[in-house]
């Protein structure tokens, strides 16, 4: 009876450490499933296809869906600098914006995006020849600017804010505007039914 009872026992150990490593290896690969599931799904951060060389975003599921005929008229305000001779991230967020959305179905000839610049972030619209006399380097956001303005965003700049630092239309990057002031070119942008991006 005594062996009997002794074989049980090293019968039923055996079996509950055969038992645990089944569900050790079954969590091992469920813990990597969810890992390859989690990166696909997130995806990983790529430009394009509009801007090629800026504003990274990711594939995302997406519960918020949009008719890929809807109108976008968003209007972009930055009075802060990233650094001097920095990429203003903020300028990148336009380049975000028109990337993603066209990523996912949303028409380009749709989407109307306004920059409106004011303070000192003035300095990251001055061209190549003013940049360098001010700065002597650089300007690392002219070809953001650039592709920007290639691509139908309308770029502002206040004049009270360029009156302030002593710019004048001639310093800017070719193609952006000047206004009247920021307040001016929002209040117009508002008339031409553009929102303002909170961000």
């Amino acid at each position: 009876m005594k062996q009997f009872l002794l074989m049980l026992s090293m019968l039923l150990f055996c079996g509950l450490g055969v038992l645990s490593q089944s569900i050790a290896a079954e969590n091992k690969a469920a813990k990597a499933s969810s890992t390859v599931t989690s990166s696909n799904s997130t995806g990983r951060f790529t430009t394009g296809p509009v801007i090629r060389d800026f504003g990274k975003h990711a594939k995302v599921q997406v519960d918020q869906a949009f008719d890929p005929n809807t109108e976008f008229k968003v209007a972009f305000d930055v009075s802060k600098v990233s650094g001097e001779q920095k990429l203003n991230r903020h300028f990148v967020s336009l380049a975000r914006f028109l990337n993603m959305l066209v990523a996912n179905g949303a028409k380009q000839e749709n989407i109307h995006l306004a920059l409106v610049v004011h303070g000192s972030a003035g300095n990251d619209l001055l061209n190549p020849v003013a940049y360098k006399k001010r700065f002597a380097g650089k300007n690392p956001n002219h070809p953001l600017i650039a592709d920007l303005l290639e691509n139908n965003v309308e770029v502002y700049l206040c004049g009270q804010s360029a009156a302030f630092h002593e710019v004048s239309n001639s310093d800017l990057i070719e193609g952006v505007q000047m206004s009247l002031s920021a307040m001016t070119a929002h209040a117009l942008l508002d008339q031409r039914g553009y929102s303002l991006n909170p961000f």
